[in-house]
């Protein structure tokens, strides 16, 4: 009988998965990690886009065999001013191949942005990522949802003056989102 590959977690995306400014022991994925008890790899990089991401899948995803990844990216494409459906069909190929390799895609929910042209404009990548999930089975974390109140109202508080680093309770905010039956 064989035994069941050990859990392991890759997360793929920018600063806000690194936890720009603090560092990566401040991080979502830190908080994760020390919540599931498994090994966790943080594999944010600041200013990443998800260009960038696919360009690095390779070392950043494959050679660490994850049986899990979590995958967030967007803001800086919309900064950069990629197109929407650039931004989609790169997602849509690192879901596919991480999928290829037999490992279980989790889509992190891009955070909020305290500038609205931007954030309508990520808005759309967040419902597009949430209808892609619900039509090809994938968990979703929902992390923009630790930034609005029940009014819709964007909780500033949490974000660096920069408006869109999340400060430390952010990042708590944004590991409160997860659920972790999601890795049972």
């Amino acid at each position: 009988m064989e035994s069941q590959k050990k859990m392991k977690i890759v997360c793929l995306g920018d600063s806000i998965t690194y936890g720009f400014p603090f560092g990566p022991r401040v991080s979502w994925v830190s908080m994760l990690q020390q919540a599931l008890g498994v090994e966790v790899i943080n594999q944010g990089i600041n200013g990443n886009t998800t260009t960038d991401m696919i360009g690095r899948f390779e070392n950043s995803v494959s050679k660490h065999n994850p049986t899990h990844l979590i995958i967030m990216g967007g803001i800086n494409d919309v900064i950069c001013a990629e197109s929407f459906d650039r931004i989609c069909w790169n997602l849509r190929e690192m879901i596919e191949k991480a999928r290829e390799a037999g490992i279980e895609v989790i889509l992190g929910i891009p955070t909020a942005v305290d500038e609205p042209y931007w954030e309508k404009l990520i808005m759309r990548i967040r419902r597009w990522m949430k209808d892609y999930a619900r039509e090809h089975d994938l968990e979703v974390i929902d992390f923009a949802a630790a930034f609005y109140d029940e009014n819709g109202n964007l909780k500033s508080e949490l974000l660096l003056a920069d408006g869109g680093h999340p400060d430390i309770n952010g990042y708590r905010a944004m590991f409160d989102q997860i659920d972790l039956s999601i890795f049972a």
